[in-house]
């Protein structure tokens, strides 16, 4: 975002609602929510290597670095929350994995097992993922374009139906089938 802006490609509200809804469209949706249905399939049926397995994929699709790297760090603080809170066995296996980088512990794919543990369903997982990543690039919009309150509200209002498009899209896809296409972004 900071790039978008540095170049003048994000400059108001419209912009960033502009480029968030492509984040929703072109990743989110098709990547993201993607392996995050995948890992809460696979922990329903207590199944690591099918996290693991979604997990990798959405890593290998992730081009740019930055996008991985942050993806990895709040997957790995998530992670970490789950294992103070006694979350069980399955979640502890997992972590052991990513620690032994025989998995990245990408956020969507640990909020997707930590949603079965939590007891939470996979439509309202998805949802959780989309509000949290779209407050946390409105958060930083607001710094950077000196954006108000209402404003940032506002474009969070508009994002709904982006929102949820992106986890309807996302439920007819198969991790085989899953992409990212954010050229500018990448």
């Amino acid at each position: 975002l900071e790039g978008f802006v540095q170049d003048g490609r994000v400059e108001d509200a419209d912009d960033l609602r502009t480029l968030l809804e492509t984040y929703l469209c072109n990743q989110v949706g098709t990547a993201d929510l993607v392996a995050l249905r995948a890992a809460h399939a696979a922990a329903v049926a207590d199944n690591l290597d099918g996290i693991r397995y979604a997990d990798r994929r959405l890593a290998a699709v992730t081009l740019a670095a930055e996008f991985r790297e942050s993806a990895e760090r709040s997957g790995a603080r998530l992670l970490s929350l789950q294992r103070d809170l006694g979350t069980g066995p399955l979640l502890e296996r997992y972590a052991a994995h990513v620690e032994d980088v025989d998995a990245p512990g990408h956020h969507a794919a640990v909020l997707g097992a930590a949603a079965v543990v939590a007891g939470v369903d996979e439509r309202p997982a998805c949802l959780v993922c989309c509000h949290g990543f779209v407050t946390g690039l409105l958060g930083a919009g607001q710094r950077l374009l000196s954006l108000g309150h209402t404003d940032v509200q506002r474009v969070l209002d508009d994002l709904r139906p982006a929102i949820r498009d992106a986890v309807e899209d996302s439920a007819t896809r198969t991790l085989d089938g899953m992409t990212s296409f954010t050229p500018l972004v990448d």
